[in-house]
């Protein structure tokens, strides 16, 4: 094999591997330059991106016999500090995933433009896939290199509410995270699945082992497993096989694994494995203990909602439909296990270490101090890695061979096998009095689970709570069910079911408006709750901040309506439009225990370091929790060194999900922050008021004219390894639901309101979205530039919810035939920020996740009603669906 001669990085380097190679995969896998990413190996997502002779390519198109003699440039070897530089101070970074294709598209186009203009920036990026940003910020850093470089950092007691750039963003924008894929050890075995090609069948093998054998690998089956082997994420409702022992309920269920060395296993056809399948109809009932396919039925019911149809000035009824959505983050699901001194050690992408660890015990039968989690970085989740992936097929594999094992899902495999948004089906009636106040509604809803339960009770029980959106309605009933199906398993996605329910609720106010002649923005602003006002689960509220919402979009609306107004005068091809939808949403877990804890300690030698065990899957817990930490305990934010999630070194911050850990992890850091401040007051005698320096070796306590010195040596040491330590933990006060869905699910709910302005094409039924305005109530910005971060990423998500986003299983396993939004489907975005504080939240804070995508796809809908007079039933709007709608409206 001749050598492949090239400059990689400005080193003349010589390559001895096949010509036909794909360059992603020399760089990663043969010579350790993991910064540059694989997303999809098909060029669609862009986050491959390299420079061959200053030209922005993709490595996984590109055989590395194209590059022989060339100029190779990846994201290690980027000498842009300015660029760099400049995205760690806009926050383009969440995740991080992208981050590698970004820099180096941009770095591609700034050496021909040093001075772009915004389309230019946008074009230049449209082949790099972002799904956690919405662009925004991307593309305001490229436009900014000559910014301010040196970012302040707050002084002590100042951390919150400042503009801090990430903590963990320097190694994002320089290429140095390490995701799932990017451990690679040298004798580490290759692990692939699998999977049935079927959607409901019954299988046996044939000589498995002789044809593992004969290719140099090792095959495993559930014969294989030692412990439990079915698991959920749900414990009580556990289903889901590990690997299905002699039929299948869904396409992509894992079957067997197969091991061996990459040579041998990479390549190997997985269909020549001797099994035989028997093709069946979907049957009637998948679970024989689930009568009807139904996993469960959750309810609230508040009045007589009946009385209060009957009794209304008007009233109007109305269905929606919606469509598997696929998470689409750029991360496919990856890791590695090794065995550790007789413990399992996983390194995975995870939104839930613990959780990880327990159920991996289980299905190993190991205790859970002998599996230990060590969550790599995670390149997005939004819900979707909070459910198992690789972790069991490797774990399995090291426990049962010794030998590390190392897994990456191919892009078509993440989208066949893991959890979607439910698909919703539903109906709802709602009433208003002759003042345009709501008396009634009542809600009905199937959302598909798929063939396992996942998170379908979760959904089952949120959905009926929040249908309502944030208004006061006296008389409710809601009713959701989670159903199953032959379908892909559908699990958690921002929101849990709230956006679906969001969709039909909002669309209908703006039926029961228009019906009764009221500005649409009006009549949420009339009916919205307020402070002391009940919810439909009966609990009554305090910091309710949806009116604030409200109010801060009216004056853009009123300016909405002028422009759309003197617009469509003057067209008729082009109509524009504007929509308002609001939304809330509960933070945490639903009227059961949501408990984070947190431990902050001082070693003798005087480094603070925080211990934080939620998964930073790119919303900013990282930051957020330490800025708490570090006000609360009265010390600069830099004196802070972070000790991520790790299951072996940090307590159990619960999983990042329900847009928690803001509020409760944060609240248990502030309460750790206080701990520890307090018992080094008492040490000093120092009052409230006294300033807290950390020297090494030493704390030293000011108040005044008056100092304290602690050396720290002269201090015991705890078995954590600190001379000074607080641990507290914080679980909201909530109350269970009774049969009725009264109580007080959450101890706080978020708010927001957000107004689209669209312009349709009344001949082709295309929508373009021109700006999007969001307010949200975040009680308290502890990082404005975080939460914007987090509105205009979820802006973009519900866009794609809205126009474009419907997965269909086996024709749109990747993301060429799958869409997401690109720099050239987002809108302008102007956030607003709406701080009414909670009492319970840390320093008055609320989450925002969740939040910042439930109103955006009613809003855009609300808007094309509104230019093209198009009520649509269904969501994506693809423009066949607009203009049916537009022919049945007339």
């Amino acid at each position: 094999m001749s050598g492949i001669t090239l400059t990689l990085n400005g080193v003349p380097r010589t390559l001895d591997v096949p010509p036909a190679r794909r360059l992603s995969h020399v760089l990663r896998e043969d010579l350790g330059l993991t910064g540059t990413k694989v997303g999809c190996d098909a060029g669609d997502c862009g986050a491959c991106t390299v420079l061959v002779d200053d030209q922005a390519m993709c490595a996984c198109l590109t055989p590395v016999a194209r590059v022989a003699g060339a100029d190779v440039q990846t994201v290690e070897g980027l000498d842009l500090p300015a660029l760099q530089a400049a995205f760690l101070r806009h926050g383009a970074a969440q995740c991080g995933i992208c981050m590698p294709g970004m820099l180096m598209a941009a770095a591609a186009l700034l050496r021909r433009v040093p001075q772009p203009s915004r389309a230019q920036v946008e074009e230049a990026l449209a082949g790099v896939l972002c799904r956690c940003t919405g662009y925004v910020r991307i593309i305001d850093a490229v436009l900014d290199l000559a910014g301010e470089t040196q970012v302040q950092q707050p002084q002590a007691g100042q951390a919150v509410g400042a503009d801090i750039p990430r903590l963990d963003g320097t190694a994002k924008v320089q290429g140095r995270e390490l995701f799932g894929a990017d451990l690679i050890p040298d004798d580490a075995l290759l692990v692939r699945v699998i999977r049935s090609p079927h959607a409901a069948a019954q299988f046996s093998f044939g000589d498995l082992q002789g044809w593992a054998r004969a290719h140099g690998v090792q095959v495993f089956t559930a014969q294989d497993i030692p412990g439990r082997a079915v698991f959920s994420v749900l414990p009580e409702y556990a289903d889901q096989p590990v690997l299905a022992q002699d039929h299948v309920r869904m396409r992509g269920e894992p079957v067997a694994i197969i091991a061996g060395p990459p040579a041998q296993v990479e390549d190997l056809d997985l269909d020549s494995a001797p099994i035989d399948w028997e093709p069946q109809d979907g049957t009637a009932d998948l679970h024989p203990d689930r009568p009807g396919n139904q996993l469960i039925a959750g309810k609230v019911i508040r009045g007589d909602v009946e009385q209060g149809l009957a009794q209304a000035h008007l009233h109007c009824a109305a269905a929606f439909q919606t469509a598997y959505i696929e998470h689409a983050y750029i991360e496919p699901e990856a890791g590695v296990a090794w065995m550790q001194d007789g413990t399992l050690m996983v390194r995975a992408c995870t939104q839930a270490p613990m959780l990880d660890r327990e159920t991996l015990a289980g299905i190993l039968d190991l205790p859970e101090p002998r599996v230990r989690i060590l969550p790599a970085a995670t390149g997005g989740g939004f819900g979707a890695k909070l459910d198992l992936s690789v972790q069991p097929f490797i774990g399995l594999v090291a426990l049962l061979t010794g030998q590390p094992a190392r897994m990456v899902y191919t892009r078509a495999e993440s989208m066949a096998a893991t959890t979607k948004r439910h698909p919703g089906r539903m109906q709802a009636r709602a009433g208003i009095d002759r003042r345009g106040r709501l008396t009634a509604m009542a809600f009905d809803g199937d959302f598909d689970t798929g063939a396992y339960a996942s998170w379908g009770p979760t959904v089952a029980i949120r959905v009926p709570v929040h249908a309502s959106g944030p208004y006061r309605v006296p008389q409710y009933r809601a009713t959701a069910r989670a159903v199953h199906s032959n379908g892909p398993i559908a699990g958690a996605f921002r929101g849990f079911g709230v956006p679906q329910a969001a969709l039909l609720q909002e669309t209908l106010f703006d039926d029961l408006a228009l019906a009764a002649g009221i500005d649409r923005l009006g009549f949420r602003r009339l009916n919205a709750l307020r402070d002391g006002d009940a919810t439909v689960c009966g609990q009554v509220l305090q910091g309710v901040g949806i009116g604030a919402c409200l109010q801060a979009l009216q004056a853009p609306w009123d300016r909405a309506l002028a422009d759309t107004s003197a617009f469509n005068a003057r067209n008729e091809t082009l109509r524009r439009g504007v929509g308002v939808a609001s939304c809330w949403y509960g933070c945490g877990n639903t009227g059961l225990p949501n408990p984070s804890t947190i431990r902050l300690g001082i070693r003798p030698d005087g480094t603070l370091c925080l211990h934080q065990g939620a998964v930073d899957i790119g919303q900013g817990s990282n930051t957020v929790v330490a800025q708490i930490a570090a006000d609360a305990l009265g010390v600069a934010l830099d004196r802070i060194t972070l000790i991520g999630a790790d299951t072996g070194l940090t307590p159990d911050a619960g999983k990042t999900s329900a847009s928690r850990q803001t509020y409760v992890t944060g609240r248990a850091a502030q309460l750790a922050g206080q701990a520890l401040r307090a018992a080094i007051l008492a040490r000093t005698n120092m009052g409230e008021q006294a300033q807290i320096m950390l020297d090494a070796g030493a704390v030293t306590v000011s108040d005044g004219d008056r100092h304290r010195r602690i050396v720290l040596r002269d201090l015991p040491v705890n078995d954590h390894g600190y001379a000074l330590m607080a641990e507290e933990t914080y679980d909201p006060p909530t109350t269970a639901l009774d049969a009725n869905g009264q109580g007080a699910p959450y101890a706080v709910y978020g708010f927001g309101a957000q107004m689209a302005e669209v312009e349709v094409d009344m001949a082709l039924g295309t929508v373009r979205v021109i700006r999007m305005t969001a307010a949200h109530d975040v009680g308290r910005a502890i990082n404005p530039a975080l939460a914007r971060g987090q509105i205009e990423g979820g802006i973009a998500q519900g866009l794609g919810m809205a126009l474009m986003e419907e997965y269909h299983p086996g024709q749109s396993d990747n993301l060429h035939d799958y869409l997401i939004p690109t720099t050239g489907d987002m809108p302008e975005i102007r956030s607003i920020l709406i701080e009414s504080a909670d009492p319970h939240g840390p320093y008055g804070a609320k989450g925002l996740g969740e939040h910042a995508l439930i109103p955006t796809a009613p809003a855009i809908l609300n808007a094309i009603r509104h230019a093209s007079g198009a009520r649509l039933t269904q969501v994506p709007a693809l423009p066949h669906r607009v203009l049916r709608a537009m022919r049945q409206q007339g």
